[in-house]
């Protein structure tokens, strides 16, 4: 898989996650076994502007070629993987998500997609 593939498919996986983040909060919560509220409504909605944009920067930057630039944003991308990964996988832990089928496709997509960062920035 090129470099270009494996960023333009980040970016669609951040945008639909962060699309989904954005209109369906509540949804979203509660697909992991959460107790949504309406202030983590709000912040589920923050989260899901972010992965927007993430997703929207990575699209436009698929088809760059090496750069300092680009070697920070692939780093981002991979400390933004493994935080949500600990994130998510801490909470499970201790019962905040209750549903393993809301944690554990996340938890797989968060390590695949840090690989393919690290991958490609040590490809640089």
């Amino acid at each position: 898989m090129t470099q270009k593939t494996f960023l333009t498919i980040a970016s669609f996986i951040a945008c639909t996650v962060g699309l989904v983040a954005t209109l369906f909060p509540a949804m979203l919560l509660a697909s992991k076994g959460t107790s949504p509220n309406e202030a983590t409504d709000v912040w589920m909605t923050e989260v899901g502007i972010l992965l927007l944009a993430l997703g929207i920067t990575n699209f436009m930057v698929r088809a760059h070629e090496t750069s300092d630039t680009l070697k920070a944003l692939f780093i981002g991308n991979i400390i933004i993987q493994i935080g949500l990964f600990l994130i998510e996988f801490i909470a499970y832990q201790n019962g905040i998500i209750t549903l393993l089928s809301g944690v554990a496709p996340n938890l797989t997509l968060h390590i695949l997609l840090a690989i393919g960062f690290y991958y490609y920035l040590k490809k640089m």
